[in-house]
């Protein structure tokens, strides 16, 4: 996934003058300034309990997956996030050894029910894709920011206007971040990055899977990659 996170990264710089590269850069900037990682949930934590629509119309509740092992929580942008796509893709090329550590993957986003199911449809995904209205979730994980009306423009520009996408007023999105909750859903794992390019390492997070799966099972072993 690495190698086409920084393909992309390549493309998006080659494609913007100079004054969007920086609004872009001093945008990420902000938001490591503004500390928004460091405060938002992490190992050690309870994750807070969640009951969302996926894009197939059925509620999917937090507790009802913890029951049956542990928990993977993708939050992303959009659909309209090339990153945040690829990431998607790979999640879904490593759903069979997530299942086969007993665990079980979402992926939560605000963009509205008919723009996430298109999103999950394009990129074949077979794991629930939930809808967060309003950042509702997110914001409980402490991982909302708005975009900068600076960045908001250049994306306007090129037909991708977030607010809309989600509904709502304001270009809100969740950091990208991805947790891992084992029993009683406390976190054991947590990737917040304010740097909208950066995303988990899947091989990081399946380890930390293994090792549940170990503690739950000192019968269970599985290769390491």
């Amino acid at each position: 996934m690495e190698g086409e996170l920084e393909g992309q990264r390549r493309r998006a710089d080659a494609q913007r003058g100079p004054e969007e590269r920086k609004v872009r850069a001093d945008d990420v900037t902000s938001v490591c300034e503004a500390k928004i990682a460091g405060r938002a949930l992490g190992v050690g934590e309870l994750v807070p309990v969640f009951g969302l629509p996926s894009v197939t119309g059925a509620t999917v509740d937090s507790r009802e997956l913890l029951s049956r092992g542990p928990l993977v929580i993708s939050f992303y942008r959009g659909g309209w996030c090339p990153y945040c796509n690829i990431e998607l893709r790979a999640l879904q090329g490593r759903l069979p050894e997530i299942e086969a550590l007993g665990a079980s993957l979402v992926a939560i986003s605000p963009e509205l029910p008919d723009r996430a199911a298109m999103n999950a449809g394009s990129n074949a995904l077979t794991f629930p894709v939930l809808v967060d209205q309003d950042n509702r979730v997110a914001r409980r994980f402490r991982l909302t920011h708005e975009i900068a009306p600076e960045v908001v423009r250049y994306q306007l520009g090129n037909g991708n206007d977030v607010a809309a996408c989600n509904g709502a007023d304001t270009a809100e999105v969740p950091l990208p971040a991805t947790y891992v909750a084992g029993a009683g859903g406390i976190i054991e794992y947590a990737f917040v990055e304010a740097d909208y390019t950066r995303r988990a390492d899947p091989d990081v997070f399946l380890d930390v899977l293994r090792d549940i799966a170990g503690s739950l099972d000192p019968n269970f072993a599985t290769p390491r990659k």
